[in-house]
């Protein structure tokens, strides 16, 4: 009765845990989803970790999002499993427009994930800052550039302002910079010509360089569009 009672109790543990193993053993995910946001081909950066993105994938038994943000060059990159995918954009996210439904909800972008794969995203920007040169000379950072009106029907935004952002590290915007310029929308006088300089300070520990980008803000809109980040040396 003994040796019985024994094999009993070992069969019962033995169930319990095999469940708990077959869960444990799932293969971890293990291909690549990445790519950029895009305007008719062109990149463009927003601020780090504040535009997020949405992915749904079909079966497991789950219902919510894989829920991440772009960096601030724009580009984004998930790992998951092979499947099926849905990817949005939330509505009043990012300083572009995401494309809707016929209810103005995110329209879903299905993606079929076989391997790893890069996939930039097609949004529609209100604004794009356009042929930005930014150098340095005398101890000032020196931005010259266009801006181009993208959008222009019944959803066009005006521009709040423009400000050219230096740091001394790769992160840069309003609230990571040691210095900014910048011009309010109202006082552009040529959208095809505009010139914002800062001075750069001096910085501790020293370095013979700093990064900068232009930032411009979108007239109710939270986020920012960024012109590619530079990297200055004096």
């Amino acid at each position: 009765m003994k040796i019985k009672f024994h094999f009993i109790i070992a069969v019962a543990f033995a169930a319990v845990l095999l469940p708990s193993c077959k869960k444990d053993n799932y293969d971890a995910p293990s291909v690549t989803l990445s790519g950029k946001l895009v305007y008719k081909g062109a990149p463009f950066g927003v601020e780090k970790d504040q535009v997020p993105y949405e992915l749904y994938q079909a079966g497991f038994g789950k219902v919510g999002p894989i829920g991440s943000s772009f960096a601030q060059d724009g580009s984004y990159s998930a790992l998951l499993f092979d499947g099926e995918y849905k990817l949005i954009i939330p509505n009043g996210q990012g300083p572009f427009l995401w494309k809707q439904t016929p209810s103005n909800t995110p329209d879903s972008l299905a993606i079929h994930l076989s391997g790893s794969q890069t996939l930039d995203l097609e949004v529609t920007p209100y604004w794009m800052i356009r042929d930005a040169q930014i150098t340095v000379s005398a101890g000032k950072a020196n931005a010259v550039f266009k801006v181009e009106k993208v959008i222009t029907d019944a959803n066009a935004k005006d521009i709040d302002d423009v400000t050219l952002f230096i740091n001394n590290t790769q992160f840069v915007s309003p609230g990571n910079n040691n210095g900014a310029a910048g011009i309010g929308g109202g006082a552009i006088v040529d959208p095809n010509n505009i010139n914002l300089s800062v001075t750069i300070p001096t910085m501790a520990p020293a370095q013979n360089y700093v990064f900068a980008r232009i930032g411009m803000k979108i007239a109710g809109v939270e986020d920012r569009i960024f012109s590619p980040l530079v990297k200055l040396q004096f």
